[in-house]
């Protein structure tokens, strides 16, 4: 199903005299993801759970696809649209292939659709559908519990996706794992997809767009993440981010975004230099150098062929030019 855009115009929710979320207003285009970020007590779940009506605004509109959502009934809106928590939630008597089918069967597809469809999410998020379909969810580890919750959430091949702190359960290894192959899911399905984490590293890494809130509910600020990076728009914001933002920065752009120059015939990398990917970002990369004390690392496509070196000159440049490159 195609992405849909999603607007928040000046949405508020209140519990009595305590303000949870205030005058929040911002707009995700169609297929972005978008990160709300922040410390605890900001509002970012409230504000996630009110998209599908798990919690109902007191005041402003939130728009899907320019629709009212208080215009729609809340269980069909519901079950149009992907939800993945930290918990996972699977139901713990139902095998993997059933959790993933919950949403189909609760929409009256076929038995022959839904087992297609079944099997295509699995093998998706890189799960064998023949090995991992008949399994129990206390089989399997929290990363793969993580990765059922995704294919459920995309089952019935919702517009919206909403993920609140969806990997924060899981080791870093994992976490990170787990990031790289939503990324990689993204660029296939091209989802709206509104994503809560409290970590800005993971904010800065997930995000097209991140929307930075603070305590009160308040949006202290909303855009890409080069932009805050480079220009916080106030105290809290910068220290939010962190005072090393400038290497953040660097974590926006890969390797492959700089203007390589092609080596000769004869080059050769020097035994303990870097090898790295189009791909790696110019943190990583830069990681890689110093821990190998080299003041150059070499760029090699996935059969190992070298496209060229990037040096610590190239990196400053990438860094003093602004850090932002294609994610």
């Amino acid at each position: 199903m195609k992405a849909v855009s999603l607007e928040f115009r000046h949405v508020s929710r209140r519990y009595a005299d305590l303000v949870a979320v205030k005058d929040l207003s911002f707009e995700v285009p169609a297929g972005k993801i978008c990160v709300l970020v922040g410390p605890s007590g900001c509002g970012k779940t409230t504000s996630l759970k009110m998209v599908n009506r798990l919690i109902e605004p007191t005041d402003g509109q939130i728009l899907i696809g320019g629709r009212d959502i208080m215009a729609q009934d809340p269980i069909e809106l519901r079950r149009g649209t992907g939800y993945v928590i930290q918990q996972v939630g699977l139901l713990p008597h139902l095998t993997v292939g059933n959790n993933v089918a919950i949403v189909p069967r609760l929409l009256g597809w076929d038995a022959p659709r839904i087992k297609a469809r079944v099997d295509e999410l699995l093998a998706l998020v890189g799960l064998d559908p023949a090995a991992y379909r008949d399994r129990f969810p206390a089989q399997l580890s929290g990363g793969e519990r993580q990765r059922v919750g995704v294919a459920r959430a995309l089952a019935a091949d919702p517009p919206l996706m909403l993920m609140d702190e969806p990997f924060g359960a899981v080791d870093p290894i994992v976490r990170e794992r787990l990031q790289n192959e939503l990324l990689r899911l993204q660029e296939q399905l091209a989802k709206t997809i509104v994503f809560v984490t409290h970590d800005i590293d993971e904010a800065i890494k997930m995000g097209d767009l991140v929307a930075v809130m603070d305590v009160g509910g308040v949006l202290a600020q909303f855009g890409p993440p080069a932009e805050i990076l480079a220009n916080p728009a106030s105290d809290f914001v910068a220290r939010f981010v962190g005072a090393d933002r400038g290497l953040k920065r660097l974590s926006l752009t890969c390797v492959g975004d700089l203007n390589l120059q092609p080596p000769g015939d004869d080059f050769r990398p020097r035994p303990g230099q870097p090898l790295v990917g189009r791909r790696a970002t110019l943190k990583d990369t830069l990681s890689q150098m110093l821990d190998a004390d080299v003041s150059a690392a070499v760029v090699v496509d996935r059969n190992q062929k070298v496209l060229g070196v990037v040096t610590y000159d190239q990196i400053a440049a990438a860094l003093h030019d602004g850090g932002s490159g294609a994610k």
